[in-house]
């Protein structure tokens, strides 16, 4: 479960950054997880729920923000976002591997105090 690292990774930015604020508790983290990114929110979230105890995290909201998948066509030179697993544009019907969206995990947004 390769959530619990990601978690991690993410938790001890999170941690970091609040320390150097001087805060005293983080309230919400907010992460995007993109469609493609290879993580299962479900894990994620139980992950955040065992790695931030005992942290100033404990008692924060995970927002977990989806991020669905773009991708570019260039006949078209427009953004789509594919309807399946194949990624054909709406308009023309041309195949697209130019993906522009959906692979990330990114903190995004912290509240502390």
């Amino acid at each position: 479960m390769h959530e619990i690292g990601l978690i991690q990774a993410a938790l001890s930015v999170a941690l970091d950054h609040a320390q150097d604020q001087g805060a005293r508790q983080i309230h919400r983290i907010q992460l995007q997880v993109g469609e493609l990114s290879g993580v299962d929110p479900d894990a994620l979230a139980f992950a955040f729920d065992v790695v931030s105890d005992g942290t100033l995290a404990e008692k924060a909201e995970l927002e977990l923000i989806p991020i669905p998948v773009k991708c570019y066509c260039s006949s078209c030179q427009q953004l789509f976002q594919p309807s399946d697993w194949v990624y054909t544009c709406p308009r023309c019907h041309q195949l697209s591997t130019d993906i522009r969206q959906g692979k990330t995990l990114a903190l995004t947004s912290l509240e502390i105090s």
